[in-house]
């Protein structure tokens, strides 16, 4: 079983206010850098002449970069440091977002979201390594304060779904580009406060980068974690493009996507007794499970209803499920075994998301819609709540 110390390290004794200031770094690499995509695909398709493939493939290179972050993770973690790792992360995205605003070539472009992945992915596993470490100084509440670094995310999709329709709506078709530029501002200014707000840890010894997680005895864990990567990529990625096929407007574009930010806020709360039993794969399985049913709800009937519940729920579980993934390394891993544990479950989500945008838009130009891709990604997500409700907890050495 992990060691937790007693009492809180002088660097932590504010522990919440340091893992809100942490979870910028999620906000910009993950809530701005990857997901304010889908709120911008739509008028770029359509500036740009994009078919569903070729819209998917952006994602796909994101998820392709992201993955490279996470194979080099672990090594650059411990050469520049934790902290380092969070704010040097958000800088590569901020710079991702201004290529972004920058060009409509569709090979900058593909680096451009190349670079954002890249960048969310050293963050992620810098900052989510850090938020445990954080988090283990107050044993009592370490699963709320873990979920804390989570809601990251959720005000980079909240800040980005105020801001993207009604710009939109504002300049015209063709004014994506502008978008990008505002988001590329706002996520300088949080990188900014990120910086100057330095977090402490301790260095990680030189053989940590060195240690060995073996494979087989999370296999189940992996493949459940695999096909969450897939599944809930397709409805990040085209779930905004399926409101406004549907004849939504840019307040329903925009409403849409801040209650799935919203559910994400609510998600340390609603699941912290869950997260404290996150030993096993069980608690993974049941948020992904859930995940799947936000993602079936627009799907069973086209009606605001069904959208405002399905928003709710899939934001909700689908952070729920990173933190998750976070709090069974806590529970199963030494400390100095986090961030190679965190990025190997990183790496398995991002083989994962790496197939799922370029699938689900071949699928979309093949069958002419989104509804059957989208299907497809639900089977998927529950693949992944049954395989991750198979993993045990580790045996721990004695």
């Amino acid at each position: 079983m992990v060691h937790i110390p007693d009492k809180t390290p002088p660097a932590y004794a504010h522990p919440a206010r340091l893992i809100l200031i942490l979870a910028l770094s999620p906000a910009i690499g993950l809530g701005i850098g990857r997901f304010a995509y889908s709120l911008v695909l739509p008028d770029m398709r359509d500036s740009l002449g994009w078919s569903y493939s070729a819209a998917g493939f952006m994602n796909t290179m994101n998820a392709i970069g992201y993955l490279a972050g996470a194979l080099g993770a672990a090594s650059f973690v411990r050469r520049a440091g934790l902290f380092a790792a969070a704010w040097i992360g958000a800088v590569i995205c901020v710079i991702s977002l201004a290529m972004c605003a920058a060009t409509g070539n569709f090979t900058v472009l593909s680096l451009a979201r190349f670079l954002a992945g890249a960048g969310a992915a050293i963050s992620f596993v810098g900052g989510g390594a850090l938020g445990a470490t954080i988090a283990q100084s107050q044993p009592a509440r370490a699963s709320l304060l873990l979920s804390l670094f989570y809601t990251g995310p959720a005000l980079g999709i909240v800040l980005s779904g105020l801001i993207a329709p009604f710009l939109l709506q504002a300049l015209g078709p063709g004014s994506w580009w502008t978008v990008w530029a505002v988001l590329a501002a706002i996520s300088a200014l949080m990188t900014a406060v990120l910086m100057l707000n330095p977090i402490a840890s301790a260095p990680l010894p030189a053989h940590a980068s060195a240690i060995r997680i073996p494979l087989t005895p999370v296999l189940a864990y992996l493949v459940g974690y695999f096909c969450f990567g897939a599944g809930y990529i397709a409805y990040m990625t085209f779930m905004i493009a399926y409101v406004r096929d549907a004849g939504g407007s840019p307040l329903a574009q925009s409403a849409f996507w801040c209650l799935i930010g919203s559910g994400a806020f609510a998600s340390p709360w609603v699941w912290r007794r869950l997260m404290a039993r996150g030993a096993s794969g069980m608690s993974t399985g049941i948020l992904i499970g859930i995940t799947m049913v936000g993602a079936v709800l627009p799907l069973l009937r086209h009606s605001p209803l069904m959208l405002v519940a399905s928003a709710l729920v899939f934001g909700n579980a689908f952070f729920a499920v990173v933190t998750s993934t976070t709090a069974f390394v806590r529970f199963n891993y030494p400390p100095d075994a986090w961030p190679k544990a965190i990025a190997v479950m990183t790496i398995a989500f991002s083989l994962g998301q790496t197939l799922g945008p370029i699938v689900t838009g071949a699928i979309s130009d093949a069958m002419g819609s989104l509804g059957t891709a989208l299907n497809i990604s639900a089977l998927t997500l529950a693949i992944g709540a049954i395989a991750s409700a198979f993993q045990r907890k580790l045996p721990q050495p004695a």
